[in-house]
């Protein structure tokens, strides 16, 4: 059995700034909906039978307690972000899981998701259909991949986590809590870039194991002294 898992956000993105404008007889925007239901037909009609899809319903979550500046509807165009409950309402109507999330993010639905499944004996692979950087902590192996293009087959394995970031996938939240995701938001650490973190955390694992004397460090790297202050500076910010 292959389980599909659709990043539902990521979709209405990519179709509202990819097609042109489609207003329906109610005189709402629709071509972005129709797009990404037009994605999820296409994998139902070349044999896809085990599908979920998330969608962040409402944009802000409980990360936005924790950090201020974390990612926010604010600059959304609204055209696009009223055809989330409508793409949710098509994807019911198809018969498709849908997961609309409020207070936690698609992601946290995708990855609990993928956890599960790749627990289930009856489960072959599991394909996260998504290039989000932040899924790329799910992959395990070659069974929990990310499906990066779909009709070209091409994917992200653990192999490919690797070589993308320098670190195994178990690392890449932490990775990414270092160099930063304008994407999400937060801005990492001051003096850590990819390199620096990829090093890092080829080593250790994870930030709480990270050494924060320089003199500790069983590795060579450059600016080790900066980059130990900027950490235990800001050490708790990262943890977030």
């Amino acid at each position: 059995m292959e389980i599909y898992l659709v990043d539902g956000t990521y979709e209405l993105f990519r179709h509202y700034f990819a097609l042109p404008s489609h207003v329906t007889g109610d005189g709402e925007e629709a071509a972005a909906t129709r797009g990404a239901l037009g994605y999820i037909l296409g994998m139902l009609e070349s044999g896809v039978r085990h599908l979920g899809v998330a969608t962040d319903h409402v944009i802000e979550s409980f990360r936005n307690q924790l950090w201020a500046g974390y990612k926010t509807s604010e600059g959304v165009d609204e055209p696009l972000l009223a055809q989330f409950p409508l793409f949710e309402e098509g994807l019911s109507a198809l018969g498709v899981a849908c997961w609309p999330m409020v207070d936690l993010e698609a992601d946290d639905a995708l990855a609990a998701a993928a956890a599960f499944a790749r627990e289930q004996a009856a489960v072959d692979r599991v394909y996260i259909c998504s290039p989000d950087k932040d899924l790329a902590q799910c992959v395990r192996g070659e069974r929990v991949v990310q499906l990066l293009d779909r009709r070209a087959g091409r994917v992200r394995d653990e192999a490919g986590v690797m070589e993308r970031f320098g670190v195994p996938p178990t690392s890449v939240a932490d990775y990414l809590a270092l160099v930063g995701d304008k994407a999400d938001g937060y801005p990492g650490l001051p003096g850590w870039g990819e390199k620096s973190a990829a090093a890092v955390l080829a080593r250790y694992g994870r930030i709480e194991d990270i050494p924060l004397r320089p003199e500790a460090w069983d590795l060579p790297a450059r600016g080790a002294d900066k980059l130990c202050r900027v950490l235990a500076e800001g050490f708790e910010m990262a943890l977030l």
